[in-house]
């Protein structure tokens, strides 16, 4: 039984056609239209007032009698695949049958009817997928556009979605780490629905579209949010005015990460295609998402390590001032990090200081000055605790740490929320913290925290580096001294006084001291003799006092007790009574250092300070050794020699120690570019290997529908606009093919750009070496490109012998450089079209003592001078599209420069000549063995 049918198309009377187009009708069990589907025929009725249906008061014939005032009809069923999909009725106001040619004419109409019918559905299902492609192209042109602006994309992809699928508004949802759910973008709703989503996260559960989907994971559809029991989000719905609700999970390797959703003002459900197209949208949503993430991550990285680069550098440049590194690790951890302030502590062992901060303001900076530097205390600050705990302290809100007395403090001057600090550990124990800071609450991230880590790991290499050559220039200056005390003794044996005189000036000046005296035995008795320092009234005084062997002075008790003694200050010791003597020489802190042979004392090396500051037992040590050398002079002749030998051993180390930390800055970054480098590479090379393969089957496609349409039936000007089609998309596939080969032999060089060279070097004979590769190079030529023909001339130096290379890699630079000036020669000859002109190239090499130098040298084009400056950078070509990628020198430039430590020049003149020299070092001094 025919459940209803649509009045579609009505010809009649005006008052009649208002009446019943349009409409819905359900044809009674003996009406005419159901006649025609059950039996598939056509049905004639002569008088439709007679008919069973109008008698028994059917709907349809009662009207079509007494509102149309129908007699006769005839209604013919139309068929689409041996389906009744309607039906063509006709009729008289009079009863007049209709013949069987009319009938036949009628069937025939219908069968014409069904073919249109047909060809629209087809064209609006041609229009729709259309405008799917067209939005889809849009869409991925905005995310080949905004990589790194995903907010864009999400908004446009929204957008797209809501046009396609008649919604009226969109919504895009993240999921946080938190497992809330977030605006990311929005199309259609207002400013105001914008402020409260971003403001309320959506939690899963029933009570939204969104919360539903994250629940389910799957898709949700929702005719009416208002008929809906479950739905509760009435102030969203109220703000956005939707009725019909779309939501479809955003769905990653099967991990829900977020929410489309479509919405509509009225109760107007979704079709099951425009949710198989909002499924679509939702998984080009998460493409871009994760395109973001990882174009992010890549940023992020490239940024970490070009800050750990930069912190590197300046710990190379600033061997002996730590400032610049605490500044540098300052500033970069709060910049990466999204810090509002970053601030570097030391730690002595007893007290906590800041020596370094980024972004203080002067009145913050004066609040901290204030607190610090003090002792840690884990109760009290939280910089206490990252110190003595040594691990790292992360408080998400500063203000809900009651415990801390210095918490509201730093929260008052700084205006800061969250805080992280980490430890600068040496050996296990603390030496310093970085802390950053926040003005909102809130966590970092775990790679945050990793990138702090690691420059706190730099600061301590930076710390003890410092030490170390401290400690080394410390050592250097007092091994310095002892060399100059030890050649004073050599060159005046027999003049003591100027070799006591070196020795207390010495002395003095290396313990930071400012007076210093030295006395020795006369006739068994202890007189001052050479001073530094010393008024001339005071030595005046003293000279003639001899030395009571008692504990009354610094130098009396070191007599008698046979060791150094060390008095920090002379006013406050009860057994000093030197008092006289004190006041002359304003001194205050004194060391007195005995001069012992076969440990009995023969004099004493005194320094002293005007104030109170005790000497260093690093500086007892050393006066020990002056008061050693005065002792035993000719000893220390012998152990001059060692000394200076020492020396310059440890200032040839310190030299090393440099070179070896600039190599080491240089190796990581070409490593992290080359790495970088060859990664795009291979990311390119996939996708371009569809680009050419795709690009050749569609131009045998083209072919194969030529040949298709050759028998078609088409007239001239079909047949016309689908040959010039064909040669358009012939064309246009021919171009897509010549610029994908290009493309993929610019990656084919970036990958060898980016990778390490053969791994070995070894001694070649050079002249060998360059005579391979020209007829390497010309026999390439020759077999590339028929009729290639050109004057080959060699001047190989026999001096010039070996040199130690990577032959791989220096062979790949003589091939790159012959078949350069090929084709410069080449290129000329065509436009000089045989005026005489003979292409010529020469190589030559020649000995330069410790450096070998090759030529090569073309009467080509020549290059002018705006390209000649150029010529070595990466991507860089004159050559037409298809013929140079620009990598070609860069690589022989680096070889050159960067692997073997030689030199590259170019000299040139547009229209006559080219030449390019290569100078190497013949040794490969500190060249590394590369895996």
């Amino acid at each position: 039984m025919v459940s209803r049918m649509l009045l579609s198309t009505v010809h009649c009377p005006p008052n009649t056609s208002k009446k019943i187009s349009g409409i819905l009708v359900r044809p009674g069990p003996d009406g005419a239209l159901t006649h025609v589907v059950q039996t598939r025929k056509p049905v004639h009725v002569p008088d439709l007032r007679e008919s069973r249906a109008y008698l028994d008061r059917d709907t349809l014939p009662v009207a079509a009698v007494e509102v149309a005032g129908v007699r006769t009809i005839v209604c013919v069923p139309m068929f689409k695949a041996d389906e009744v999909i309607g039906a063509i009725t006709i009729y008289r106001k009079e009863i007049r049958p209709f013949t069987d040619k009319q009938i036949e004419l009628l069937t025939n109409f219908a069968s014409q009817a069904v073919i249109a019918i047909e060809n629209t559905r087809l064209l609006n299902e041609l229009r729709e997928s259309l405008q799917q492609q067209t939005a889809t192209a849009d869409v991925l042109k905005v995310i080949s556009r905004s990589a790194f602006d995903l907010s864009t994309v999400l908004r446009a992809l929204a957008e797209s979605a809501a046009r396609l699928c008649e919604a009226q508004q969109a919504i895009v949802t993240q999921r946080g780490s938190d497992g809330l759910y977030r605006l990311a973008a929005s199309f259609g709703y207002p400013e105001e629905f914008d402020v409260y989503m971003r403001q309320n996260p959506l939690a899963p559960g029933r009570e939204t579209t969104t919360g539903r989907v994250a629940l389910e994971g799957k898709m949700v559809h929702i005719p009416d949010v208002l008929a809906d029991p479950e739905y509760a989000f009435p102030k969203g719905q109220h703000l956005g005015g939707y009725r019909s609700n779309l939501g479809v999970p955003l769905l990653r390797d099967g991990v829900l990460i977020g929410a489309f959703v479509l919405t509509r003002p009225v109760v107007k459900p979704f079709s099951d295609k425009q949710i198989e197209l909002v499924e679509t949208f939702a998984d080009q949503a998460v493409i871009a998402i994760e395109n973001a993430r990882l174009l992010n991550e890549l940023r992020e990285s490239l940024q970490q390590q070009t800050a750990t680069a930069d912190v590197l550098k300046v710990i190379s440049g600033s061997t002996t001032d730590l400032q610049p590194i605490f500044e540098a690790i300052a500033s970069r951890s709060v910049t990466l990090c999204g810090a509002a302030y970053g601030v570097v502590y030391r730690y002595d062992g007893e007290f906590i200081s800041v020596v370094a901060h980024h972004n203080l303001e002067q009145s913050a900076l004066d609040a901290l000055n204030k607190i610090w530097p003090m002792r840690p205390d884990p109760e009290r600050t939280l910089m206490g605790q990252v110190i003595l705990e040594r691990s790292i302290l992360h408080i998400p809100d500063v203000a809900a740490e009651v415990r801390y007395t210095f918490a509201a403090a730093h929260q008052e001057a700084l205006g800061i929320r969250s805080f992280l600090g980490v430890p600068m550990l040496r050996d296990g124990k603390p030496i310093g913290a970085i802390a950053l800071y926040r003005h909102e609450a809130g966590l970092f991230s775990d790679r945050q925290i990793e990138l702090v880590k690691a420059f706190a790991d730099q600061a301590v290499i930076a710390i003890e580096n410092t030490r170390l050559l401290s400690e080394l220039r410390e050592s250097l200056q007092q091994q310095t001294a002892t060399a100059d005390v030890l050649k004073v003794i050599s060159r005046s044996t027999f003049d003591l006084q100027a070799v006591l005189h070196t020795l207390v000036e010495s002395a003095a000046r290396l313990c930071d001291a400012d007076n210093a005296v030295i006395t020795r035995e006369k006739s068994g008795s202890f007189y001052r003799t050479e001073a530094y320092g010393y008024s001339r009234e005071f030595m005046e005084y003293l000279k003639d006092i001899p030395i009571e062997i008692d504990r009354g002075s610094a130098s009396g008790r070191a007599l008698l007790e046979g060791r150094a003694v060390h008095i920090p200050d002379v006013t406050a010791d009860a057994e000093y009574t030197m008092l006289e003597a004190q006041k002359l020489g304003n001194f205050r802190t004194i060391l007195s250092v005995p001069m012992l042979r076969e440990s009995v004392p023969i004099g004493v090396l005194n320094l002293t300070r005007s104030e109170v500051r005790p000497f260093t037992n690093k500086q007892i040590e050393l006066v020990t050794t002056f008061a050693d050398q005065a002792a035993i002079a000719i000893e220390n002749v012998r152990l001059f020699e060692s000394v200076e030998a020492r020396t310059r051993e440890l200032a040839a180390s310190l030299e090393n120690l440099r070179t070896t930390q600039d190599r080491l800055v240089q190796t990581q970054k070409l490593a992290s570019l080359g790495q970088l480098t060859a990664g795009i590479a291979h990311e390119i090379k996939n996708p371009l290997n569809f680009v050419n393969n795709f690009s050749g089957v569609s131009s045998e496609l083209i072919d194969e529908l030529k040949d298709t349409l050759k028998g078609g039936p088409l007239d001239d000007k079909a047949r016309v606009d689908m040959i010039e089609l064909t040669d358009t998309l012939r064309s246009n596939l021919d171009k897509i093919v010549q610029h994908g080969k290009r493309a993929d032999a610019i990656v084919k060089n970036m990958l060898l750009h980016s990778r390490e060279g053969s791994g070995e070097h070894r001694v070649v004979d050079i002249n060998a070496l360059v005579e391979e590769s020209l007829n390497l190079a010309y026999h390439g030529a020759r077999a590339e490109k028929q009729g290639f023909n050109i004057t080959m001339e060699q001047s190989l130096d026999p001096a010039t012998g070996q040199a130690d290379v990577f032959p791989q890699d220096l062979t790949r630079v003589l091939l790159n450089l012959i078949s350069n000036g090929f084709y410069a020669a080449t290129k000329r000859s065509a436009e000089a079209d045989g005026d005489g002109y003979e292409p010529t190239l020469s190589a030559s090499t020649r000995s330069l003592g410790d450096r070998v130098e090759i030529r090569v040298r073309d009467n080509g084009t020549g290059i002018p001078p705006e390209v000649k400056e150029k010529m070595f950078n990466p991507f860089f070509t004159t050559k037409p599209a298809g013929e140079g990628t620009g990598l070609g020198l860069s690589i022989c430039h680096d070889i050159v420069v960067k692997q073997h430590g030689g030199s590259i020049d170019v000299d040139t003149k547009p229209g006559e000549f080219t030449e390019i020299r290569v100078i190497l070092p013949r040794v490969a001094a500190l060249l590394p063995e590369r895996s």
